[in-house]
Parts: structure tokens; sequence; C-alpha cells
């Protein structure tokens, strides 16, 4: 019994170690997953999670782009830039959070969620709440930046385990597009089928394909 009790308590200090190191790899792996500037996930992490969203039962798909980021650039610099990316992402992924959903950052000023959603109403209201709050102004150095946001959603009214996630993205993309080139707001598809090809995994005439750039 003794010998046991010694070699336990030998071991003991081995195995909180390890513990301690699984802990900080966890969240390494985790932090590498995640935006630094936002927080939320990357592409990659954010499809897989938005997956399981998708799989639990009626949902809807979001692509955001903000409106007059650019400008923001331009006119206040780069760190102003990034204050409101940062702003955006923490009000998109507070919103995707009280739908059940999950929210990533694509790149640049172009965003993507999942959430939860069951009925055209509801999403309508949500969809109205996720606009108001991205024209919120961001407070930076005195200044108070205003943007817009344009998006495309894709409603499912079915969950399914095995939806691509990838092309009603696609699809998505397209609507936000549309609705981007008369002034902003929202617009869900009429259906979820891409309607244009893509180039590099892209729609046509994104930035990244052959295309002039959206």
């Amino acid at each position: 019994m003794s010998q046991t009790l010694t070699m336990l308590a030998a071991a003991a200090p081995l195995a909180a170690g390890w513990s301690l190191h699984s802990r900080r790899l966890n969240r390494r792996i985790e932090v590498a997953r995640r935006d630094p500037l936002t927080g939320l996930l990357t592409r990659d992490p954010f499809q897989a999670r938005g997956r399981r969203v998708a799989g639990a039962g009626a949902f809807a798909v979001v692509v955001i782009d903000l409106d007059g980021f650019k400008q923001i650039n331009d006119t206040y610099g780069h760190a102003a830039g990034d204050a409101v990316i940062a702003a955006s992402g923490q009000r998109l992924g507070e919103w995707s959070g009280s739908h059940s959903g999950v929210a990533g950052r694509l790149g640049g000023d172009e965003f993507a969620a999942v959430i939860r959603v069951s009925r055209a109403r509801e999403l309508r209201a949500a969809m109205n709440a996720l606009t108001a709050s991205l024209a919120e102004p961001v407070e930076f150095e005195e200044h108070l930046l205003r943007v817009g946001a344009s998006a495309g959603v894709v409603q499912q009214l079915t969950g399914n385990g095995v939806a691509d996630l990838s092309q009603l993205m696609r699809r998505a993309d397209e609507v936000m597009y549309g609705v981007k080139q008369t002034g902003g707001g929202w617009m869900a598809a009429s259906h979820a089928t891409p309607a244009y090809r893509t180039v590099n995994g892209r729609r046509d005439g994104r930035r990244g394909t052959s295309g002039e750039a959206a």
C-alpha cells in the first residue's frame, strides 16, 4: 500500500503539469482560430461551427459587408478603420449569440453569421436589429465614426446536417452585393442556389477573381 501511495504522490505533479500544458495548448488553439482584431472566428472554424448550427434546426446564413468603410480609412486612417471593425465584430458576435448562432470575420470589412431562426417575421426582426446596431456610431479619438451595412440572407426552414454552407454563403454573398449596389440594408434570397459562377471559390467579380472587384 505504501509503495502505491508513493507512486501516486510522485505521479501527481506530472499529472498536474500535463493538465496545465493541455489547458494552455487548448487556449493557443482557440486563439489561432480567432481573428485577433474582433475575436470572431476566422473563415474555416466559422464554417465548421456554422454547420453545427445549421444541423440543429431552422437557420439563416448571413453575409455582411460594411458600407462607407473605405471612406473611414481614407479620412481618419487605418487605426480608425480598425476601431470600426472591432466594434462591428463585437456587435455581430453579441447579436449572433442572442440567436443561438455563430459569427465570423471573412476578411477586411466582410463578416458572416449563421443563426437559429424559424419564421420570416423572426428573421425580419433579427436583421433589422442587426443593421441598426451596425449603423450605431463608433467613438474614436473624439470622432463619431459611422458606417452602414449591406447584408444578404439565405433562410432554411429545416435543419440539415449535411448543408452545403459554402454554397449558402455564396448565395448570401450574391444577394448582399445586389443590396450594396442599391444603397445598403438587407434582403433575403428567394432561393438557395447561387446564380453566378465562382472563380477561386468566390463569386465572379469579387476581389481575388479575374473580374471587377466588388
